[in-house]
């Protein structure tokens, strides 16, 4: 599809996604199977000329406070699923708001409250309304929750205090390779969640894994699925095994995969939210996701923070590289820059 297209026909292609033009089945089977390096950069051309035309050179910067290491679910992929006889913490609101006071003054758009699907905060949901309150606070900014699965009322209890982005990752739309992902849980309860949360107002966040068990035909599926509920940011990360879960043996696959389904959703969602996430493979991680189209960075942590993540490729490093003023520094290095808080909290619809 790309391999004889020349400067001009690439930038026709971006010209005609700008148009409106919608990629085939066809279309996303060929970018997904592309191998060769010099495909790959036209792809990631073709991202960034898309982005920039609507973003420019300016990213989104969103902290990342994982305040609840609990998790009662059993998903076969995470570090933090409920059997994983690991050592876990539980942030009160004290810790949470000095995390907030670390924060104040640095480029940060978005708080991102992140935890398991804890029983302590979920069955008694005020708990964490409380902690939104808090953050709300202290800084000032849109928070974006990521809880799991909450019962609608308490959603729209969260949105009344403050809460505006919720993130709810599905990990595949594949309904087969779901049942292995996230065992025992509801596919539909997933759909239905982001559904209500952005009929109230929220802005939503859906998210698939790459390199575990998806194949070019699930990989669309994935695509298509999330294409059809039209989240205001869309996220892919790779699969990284995790000590002590059923897949901690699977040889895990290079961040190929990621960086061209990153391309291939800008393609389809040209105006919307990508992240790069920090918890990867740092900073040099982020440069290539946002050579490949992204458009946010997610992640950040305050300097010196013990905060864990998703992945932890870092969590025994001493230097994390993941605070704001490094990742700044990263972008303008790059020629980037930290957009401003008016542009951010028009796109999530909060009134400056």
């Amino acid at each position: 599809m790309l391999n004889d297209m020349t400067q001009n026909d690439l930038d026709n292609f971006a010209e005609g996604i700008l148009n409106g033009l919608k990629l085939s089945d066809d279309d996303l089977r060929e970018l997904v199977s592309i191998n060769e390096k010099e495909e790959l950069e036209k792809l990631f051309y073709i991202s960034r000329k898309v982005r920039d035309y609507f973003f420019g050179n300016k990213v989104f910067l969103y902290s990342f406070v994982y305040f609840s290491t609990y998790c009662k679910n059993r998903c076969a992929f995470c570090y933090y699923r409920e059997s994983n006889d690991i050592e876990r913490y539980r942030l009160d609101i004290r810790e949470v708001r000095n995390i907030c006071r670390a924060l104040k003054g640095e480029d940060i758009h978005m708080v991102d409250l992140t935890m398991g699907e804890d029983p302590y905060f979920h069955d008694n949901p005020e708990r964490f309304i409380d902690l939104v309150k808090t953050v709300k606070s202290e800084l000032d900014l849109p928070i974006m929750i990521s809880p799991g699965v909450m019962d609608n009322e308490v959603l729209r209890e969260l949105n009344d205090n403050g809460a505006n982005f919720l993130a709810l990752y599905q990990e595949t739309h594949d309904r087969n390779l779901y049942k292995k992902l996230r065992v025992g849980q509801s596919f539909d309860d997933r759909v239905n969640a982001r559904k209500f949360a952005k009929s109230i107002g929220y802005r939503v966040e859906d998210g698939i894994l790459t390199g575990i068990g998806d194949d070019v035909e699930s990989t669309i599926l994935s695509l298509r699925g999330m294409e059809e509920a039209s989240p205001d940011m869309v996220r892919v990360m790779t699969f990284v095994p995790q000590e002590g879960t059923p897949l901690e043996g699977t040889i895990q696959r290079s961040n190929i995969s990621e960086l061209k389904i990153l391309a291939i959703l800008r393609l389809m969602f040209p105006d919307r939210l990508i992240p790069a996430s920090l918890d990867l493979e740092g900073i040099d991680g982020m440069v290539q996701r946002l050579n490949a189209g992204a458009n946010v960075v997610t992640s950040i942590i305050p300097s010196n923070s013990s905060l864990e993540g998703v992945v932890n490729y870092d969590r025994d490093l001493k230097e994390r590289d993941r605070d704001p003023k490094s990742v700044v520094k990263r972008l303008r290095e790059m020629g980037m820059e930290p957009a401003s808080q008016s542009d951010f909290n028009r796109i999530v619809g909060v009134v400056s």
